[in-house]
């Protein structure tokens, strides 16, 4: 008989059982997964497939009911042995499997920033040269349990998640010899070994709270490696992850800085728009831990109004001239970037009242932009506080004269968390880069696989914790409200990322958050209480 096949994958896919995109010369899971492509098979071949569909007839007619067969079909029993691929391992489909979801394309030069580009090559390293370094070990396992753990989300296959988690123990416990040592310490296998763990934990939703137990070690790790990791392309990439992931609590989370951060400031060129985002996340960061050591030393009784020191005046006068030069850097940000990173405001129906979309160029340029927005709200109601304070500490309302070409009243505020439920489609894949959608449209509240993010995993991940602050921040209206809790509840249930799901339901409660992050009440009001 002739059997004439849909797909041209190359074997090594096809033997894998994944999805090639018959690249030429290399197929792209080849390259990823660093293995020499085997090649494709004929247009058309003749086999003789009598025998095959007779046993597939009787298997299929002995197959008792509720038995998992894949997705989107009676999932009651789901199996490990109905996935087995007897010639590959689970840990290789998963790899391929992660590689594809959570890191970037090497030589895509439409991004802004990659994420995790390196890894493929790396792990491959690690492997094929049998590496027996504690760094070199323990990175492999972190890669098989985060890659075992995201694929047991996407297969729904629990049973994996048991080997996920012997794998994740090996890492941590390798990762702790590794700490042990600064010669092993400052490796990039060390350093990537302590970001995988950390994205295991949020797949899993298994962080302390919201706070990262990985956070003082990223701290400590990126003072160990100085200046110089900033030297290559690899070492930015792992910077960029790491200062992200402590700065998210910084901002975010009011946790103070454990380590001096102000030689980022000599290493970061500045020509950089990434550069120079991080170099302001660092300014507000600092005015963070000088307002909130003020605060404290003010007192924090609800009784009694506060007892400033007699300098509180010019230090709160101090740190709001510092919040005036930073936003005039926000803005002068936004209007320094080149052509390919500006966002494009798009109308998908001209007919309709609807707000237009707003799209990008790469998705990672969209994750920019959601941070970039997010430090705006934050430096915005961090100004707006501290005026307040200077208030209540000098008696005097207008005790510091607002700049009238900046401006820090809720509508404004409203407007940078307007633009990022604006990008929200685009983001999470709905919508290309012209607003047309990529599939039939559906609900973001929808369960079916219709709903299921066209986005790759980092991309979603990525704007997890800019979401998650501009909905607790409490300016968002009762409908972005909405629109934010069903995007981190679709990206935790259809992605797996179960952080977004701790985070969609965490929000409420971050409301009554300390001063810096509430809402602008009348200094007044404040005195009275």
């Amino acid at each position: 008989m002739v059997y004439c096949g849909r797909s041209r994958g190359c074997f090594l896919c096809r033997k894998r059982k994944i999805k090639c995109d018959e690249a030429l010369p290399e197929c792209g899971n080849c390259q990823i997964y660093g293995r020499p492509c085997p090649g494709y098979r004929l247009e058309s071949i003749f086999r003789n497939e009598t025998s095959k569909v007779e046993q597939l007839v009787k298997k299929t007619n002995s197959h008792p009911p509720g038995i998992y067969r894949g997705r989107g079909r009676d999932s009651t029993a789901p199996s490990l042995t109905l996935h087995h691929v007897a010639d590959s391992t689970w840990e290789e489909r998963a790899a391929c499997y992660f590689f594809d979801q959570y890191t970037s394309v090497e030589e895509d030069e439409n991004q802004a920033i990659s994420h995790l580009s390196f890894l493929p090559s790396l792990y491959a390293v690690c492997r094929d040269n049998e590496l027996d370094s504690p760094t070199a070990r323990c990175l492999r396992h972190a890669v098989d349990a985060t890659a075992l753990i995201a694929l047991t989300h996407d297969i729904n296959a629990p049973s994996l998640a048991l080997r996920a988690r012997e794998y994740y123990g090996r890492a941590l416990r390798g990762l702790r010899q590794a700490l042990a040592t600064q010669t092993q310490a400052v490796k990039d296998e060390t350093l990537t070994t302590m970001v995988l763990l950390a994205l295991f934990e949020d797949i899993t939703g298994e962080r302390n709270g919201l706070v990262s137990s990985h956070a003082a070690g990223f701290e400590l790790l990126m003072k160990l490696r100085g200046q110089g990791q900033l030297g290559h392309a690899q070492g930015r990439d792992l910077f960029h992850i790491a200062y992200t992931h402590t700065h998210v609590e910084i901002l975010a989370l009011r946790e103070k800085p454990r380590y001096d951060t102000d030689w980022i400031a000599e290493s970061l060129n500045t020509a950089d728009p990434v550069a120079r985002l991080i170099l302001v996340a660092s300014k507000i960061s600092q005015i963070f831990s000088a307002a909130s050591s003020l605060q404290a030393s003010a007192g924090t009784s609800t009784t009694t109004p506060p007892s400033f020191p007699p300098d509180a005046a010019s230090q709160l006068s101090l740190l709001l001239l510092t919040c005036r030069q930073i936003e005039l850097e926000l803005t002068s940000w936004s209007q320094d970037l080149p052509d390919s990173w500006l966002p494009l405001v798009i109308y998908a129906d001209k007919n309709t009242t609807r707000e237009p979309l707003i799209t990008y160029h790469h998705h990672s340029i969209a994750a920019i932009w959601a941070y970039y927005r997010a430090v705006r709200v934050i430096s915005h109601i961090m100004t707006a506080d501290l005026r307040r304070t200077l208030a209540l500490a000098t008696g005097d309302p207008n005790a510091f004269d607002e700049d009238p070409s900046i401006s820090t009243t809720p509508a404004t505020i409203q407007k940078h968390i307007a633009d990022i439920c604006r990008s929200i489609p685009f983001c999470v894949g709905d919508v290309d880069i012209m607003g047309n959608p990529t599939t039939a449209p559906s609900s973001f509240s929808s369960s079916s696989s219709e709903a299921r993010p066209r986005a790759r995993a980092f991309s979603a991940y990525s704007i997890i914790w800019p979401l998650w602050y501009i909905l607790s921040c409490g300016f968002a209206t009762p409908a972005q409200v909405e629109q934010l809790r069903a995007c981190l509840a679709r990206i935790g249930s259809d992605l797996g990322i179960r952080l977004a799901l701790v985070l969609a339901e965490n929000a409420g409660g971050q409301r009554n958050a300390p001063v810096w992050m509430a809402p602008p009440v009348r200094a007044e009001a404040q005195v009275a209480e």
